[in-house]
């Protein structure tokens, strides 16, 4: 790698993850930071382009096929996104030793069980969301000796359209509400991912040659249902001074099998993240951190900047 301030491309700045980690980075270097427009994950000669135009030393790569319902019949866009362009990207990052990080899903495993999952558990993914999103880990680990993955969950943040922001709605517009209660994860704020990612970027800067690459989990710690989850961001919200119609107790408790869906969603959306605590000496915070963080920035401004 160029011993210069690295150039560090970023894609979907859009996205609500995209968005975070575009000032996180700039620390770090040259942020070459892409819109779909300037970068479409499902063109590939979209993705040349860009490549050997910015010729970047890393490659963040946050842009992803998201909507898990209407890939059940758009599989070819969402494998196009999701599988097809990480290889891409991963075969330039061989080609050049650039680094390449990734983010993926818990969605590849399948949500089976009670025990949070290891980077190591066997990927059986149910959606065809999951299906790309696992193509796309197998495409990066098969191209690229530098690379990062990092498989996440629940994620959410003050800009895009995610479960709390939805709830916060919801919650001013309605008396009372239905939440599944039998899937459980850790909400994960866009926030502790962009500090973790520069946490590894510095690492990996420090000492290419010494860096523990690979695949690891990333969510904050703790976990709850969407129900728990909703519950306590509307009383959050409350307290953070949110003029909401619905109180916690307004909130009932569904099972899955109540509110279908086309694509199956985990119920066990618990992630392990023992690696990458004990491997970079990272220490995470319970998801209940990011949800007031998050809150306290939303309810501080016009119920009208709110609406999605």
């Amino acid at each position: 790698m160029a011993e210069h301030a690295p150039t560090i491309l970023l894609t979907g700045i859009n996205g609500q993850l995209g968005h975070r980690l575009q000032s996180a980075l700039a620390p770090l270097g040259a942020v070459v930071a892409l819109s779909r427009a300037e970068l479409d994950l499902g063109q590939a000669d979209s993705i040349r382009q860009a490549l050997e135009r910015h010729q970047p030393d890393i490659i963040v790569n946050p842009a992803a096929y998201t909507a898990v319902d209407r890939a059940e019949s758009e599989p070819e866009q969402a494998h196009a996104v999701n599988a097809a362009a990480p290889a891409l990207l991963a075969q330039w990052a061989a080609r050049r030793q650039a680094l390449l990080l990734h983010y993926s899903t818990d969605y590849v495993f399948s949500g089976a069980g009670e025990r949070p999952w290891r980077e190591d558990d066997a990927a059986e993914p149910r959606s065809v969301y999951g299906q790309s999103k696992w193509a796309g880990e197998q495409a990066v680990r098969a191209a690229a000796p530098r690379y990062l993955i990092l498989r996440t969950s629940w994620v959410f943040g003050a800009h895009g359209g995610n479960f709390l922001k939805t709830i916060l709605r919801l919650a001013r517009e309605r008396d009372s509400l239905s939440v599944v209660a039998d899937q459980i994860g850790a909400p994960t704020s866009t926030a502790l991912i962009a500090d973790v990612t520069v946490a590894l970027l510095r690492a990996y800067l420090r000492d290419p040659a010494g860096f523990a690459y690979g695949s690891y989990h990333l969510a904050a710690q703790g976990e709850t249902s969407w129900h728990g989850y909703a519950q306590l961001l509307t009383a959050e919200a409350v307290k953070q001074g949110c003029v909401l119609r619905l109180r916690p107790a307004d909130i009932a408790p569904i099972a899955t099998a109540d509110y279908p869906l086309p694509a199956p969603r985990p119920a066990n959306s618990r992630l392990d993240c023992a690696k990458l605590r004990q491997t970079f000496g990272l220490a995470l915070p319970r998801w209940e951190t990011g949800v007031q963080q998050v809150l306290a920035e939303l309810c501080a401004q016009p119920q009208t900047k709110d609406k999605q």
